[in-house]
């Protein structure tokens, strides 16, 4: 059966500008790349951007990148999503961290929840959600049906300008057995954000504090059971039916997407920082030139552009793979396809940190290196991203196994 295309007829509410296009958006975050750089700083010093840096992300319409078009977003998709997200962390890791790991979730939510509950959750036009993806808490049942939530959840990046907070809950089964996670969206009035972020390596500013919720009280409807990077979109979604194709596509591979980007944003930025160490600086030893004339400098530099950008080349291939297998029909949404994108985002990251690690941030020089420095910076941030449990075990081992496992029919 083919999609009823009048149902994407129905517009609840017009985005601020309707006449905005992708490139627009993209432009406007290239656009506050300088600003981002100068004030990463004062980011990571109170632990997130700053209200007006918000504000901004708000009118340059960041935050509705993702949201449908029916509840006033703008629907762009996520290749425009993607191209914003690197140029926000190229200017400020923590910035670009925040943002895309609070708006990002729009995709999940417009894809896998029901019309009733997104028209609740996008009625504002907006959403930052952001999500963990270990379980934790506890859920029951109330009286009419309803969860009480209880529970705290760490690293919820995003979080200090969220309207909603999607996590993991156990429970434990009516029949019996050992409690099983449950996903569950729970709107701003039901949780606290603890002030205990800051205190990390790396990604100081990235707003990645906990979330508490103390009774909190969820619809039913806003609950899936399950996991969501196991979620089986190959019958189909509410999103698919709701607003085309690409809310049908695999949440597995969007999130591990995700990893890419961010690497790819922040090996730019250090690659920024060190052409101006290029075309400022001077060889260490005779005979005494700027960098950019030096032979070796040349080397490094050419190493490290290439490395990112194969990277990013292999980002932006990966989202056309999963917009062409979503536009191919729910059944192309395989889990072998998700795991072979999620290999293509673990060589990403791996060719970033390489970049960083090995090339740029040994040969930028002590004084380029110090406290408060861009390199400094981005190498911390590095260091803490590749320790992300998302990054060493799932895509580093996890995923390869799996796909192997999926190849084989050996699942």
């Amino acid at each position: 059966m083919g999609v009823d295309t009048t149902i994407f007829e129905r517009r609840l509410a017009d985005p601020p500008e309707p006449g905005l296009t992708p490139e627009d958006v993209v432009a406007r975050a290239e656009a506050m790349i300088p600003e981002l750089v100068e004030r990463q700083g004062e980011t990571e010093q109170r632990t997130y951007y700053g209200e007006d840096v918000h504000e901004r992300f708000s009118e340059a319409g960041f935050y509705r990148i993702l949201v449908p078009r029916r509840y006033g977003g703008y629907e762009f998709g996520i290749d425009t999503f993607v191209r914003v997200a690197i140029n926000l962390t190229r200017g400020c890791p923590s910035a670009g961290w925040m943002f895309c790991l609070g708006a990002a979730h729009a995709l999940a939510a417009a894809t896998i929840f029901d019309e009733l509950t997104q028209e609740e959750i996008f009625a504002s036009g907006e959403f930052i959600c952001p999500a963990t993806v270990v379980p934790g808490g506890t859920a029951e049942r109330t009286a009419d049906g309803d969860w009480l939530i209880n529970g705290t959840w760490g690293y919820c990046s995003g979080s200090p300008y969220a309207s909603h907070f999607m996590g993991h809950a156990m429970v434990s089964p009516e029949d019996g057995g050992p409690p099983e996670p449950m996903l569950f969206i729970a709107p701003r009035s039901q949780w606290t954000r603890l002030d205990d972020w800051g205190q990390a390596l790396g990604l100081k500013g990235s707003g990645s504090h906990s979330i508490r919720i103390v009774n909190g009280r969820v619809p039913d409807r806003y609950t899936i059971k399950g996991h969501m990077s196991q979620i089986d979109v190959t019958g189909g979604t509410p999103g698919r039916s709701l607003h085309g194709p690409e809310y049908g596509g695999g949440q597995l591979s969007f999130m591990v997407m995700e990893d890419a980007l961010l690497a790819v944003g922040m090996a730019k930025g250090a690659l920024d920082a060190y052409e101006d160490l290029m075309r400022t600086r001077t060889t260490p030893f005779p005979p005494i030139v700027t960098r950019s004339e030096d032979p070796d400098f040349q080397l490094t530099y050419g190493k490290a552009a290439g490395l990112i950008a194969t990277a990013e080349a292999a980002t932006m291939d990966v989202v056309r793979q999963w917009r062409e297998a979503s536009a191919r029909g729910a059944s192309a949404v395989t889990k072998e396809h998700e795991l072979g994108l999620a290999g293509i985002c673990s060589e990403a990251v791996a060719l970033c940190w390489r970049a960083v690690e090995s090339y740029l941030f040994p040969t930028a020089g002590s004084s380029a290196v110090r406290g408060g420095e861009r390199i400094e910076r981005v190498w911390r941030d590095m260091s803490m991203f590749v320790t992300h449990a998302g990054v060493s075990t799932y895509l580093a081992k996890i995923a390869k196994r799996d796909l192997a496992k999926a190849r084989f029919g050996l699942e």
